[in-house]
């Protein structure tokens, strides 16, 4: 026998049963928890207060967004025309959500973390009037201009007033009594940074998801994996929907159809 062990505490089967987290997989989860609440416990190693299971399902709910983008166009093309479609479609939306659109959901969570952990002394107390939380809120972004960086969860391109995933997002958590630092950061962040940068912008949904998960104490590093969770959802049902009414192939040939071909560059060529 090998002296090797690899410990897990997520579970184990036998001949006879499947346990996660030491509890009966058949007879004690199935049809007893939801699929939020079951993916917060095995992320967070612990089951969720019926609170967070609730803002979590929320934040599940809010990234499942599977409007006009260009991820459901590949979704839908590549289940049209890759040999293993369903496998391929789900594949290509995935990394193209994950590496463009998704990563705002972590991106913001490891903004305002970094913001809590740098300025410990001007961190107002999770009750703090806003006017508290402004300030801290003026110095971020700032910092950013400063820097010449984006503030992560700033502005939206179809949502230019507001997103409407945001402020229900901030109720639901503050009726379940997690509204926590960096959901109060976030939202300091949106009432001041016009005065900071000199035009307002939406707190988008990608980035309140953000906060309020850092709010229940998930690792911003695993976000995007929640958010292509999300994401999945949407596939899915794009290509559902693919498969009763095709109009993949519709959209991409307009496209390429109005496009303009221009010369390629010559990189050798020194610019001027």
């Amino acid at each position: 026998m090998s002296e090797h062990t690899y410990p897990t505490s997520l579970g184990t089967s036998t001949a006879d049963t499947i346990t996660l987290f030491g509890h009966d997989l058949a007879e004690d989860l199935m049809g007893h928890i939801g699929f939020g609440e079951l993916a917060f416990w095995l992320v967070a190693r612990q089951r969720p207060i019926p609170g967070q299971a609730r803002v979590f399902e929320a934040v599940l709910v809010a990234l499942a967004d599977h409007g006009f983008t260009p991820t459901a166009i590949t979704t839908r093309l590549t289940y049209l025309s890759a040999p293993d479609s369903l496998q391929g479609a789900l594949a290509a939306g995935l990394l193209g959500g994950g590496s463009r659109f998704l990563g705002v959901t972590e991106d913001c969570a490891a903004y305002l973390a970094d913001v809590l952990a740098r300025h410990p002394d001007d961190r107002p107390a999770d009750d703090a009037p806003d006017e508290a939380w402004d300030a801290l809120a003026l110095i971020a972004v700032r910092e950013s201009r400063d820097a010449s960086s984006y503030v992560p969860g700033l502005g939206h391109p179809v949502h230019k007033m507001r997103d409407p995933r945001t402020p229900r997002l901030m109720q639901i958590a503050e009726e379940e009594g997690l509204r926590g630092p960096h959901l109060r950061l976030f939202d300091a962040i949106g009432r001041t940074h016009a005065e900071v940068l000199g035009r307002r912008l939406p707190l988008n949904g990608a980035g309140v998801c953000g906060a309020a998960l850092a709010d229940l104490g998930l690792p911003p590093d695993l976000l995007r994996g929640v958010s292509l969770l999300a994401r999945a959802a949407g596939l899915l049902g794009q290509i559902a929907e693919e498969r009763v009414h095709p109009i993949g192939m519709d959209v991409y040939l307009h496209v390429d159809r109005n496009a303009s071909y221009v010369e390629p560059v010559d990189a050798t060529t020194p610019p001027g």
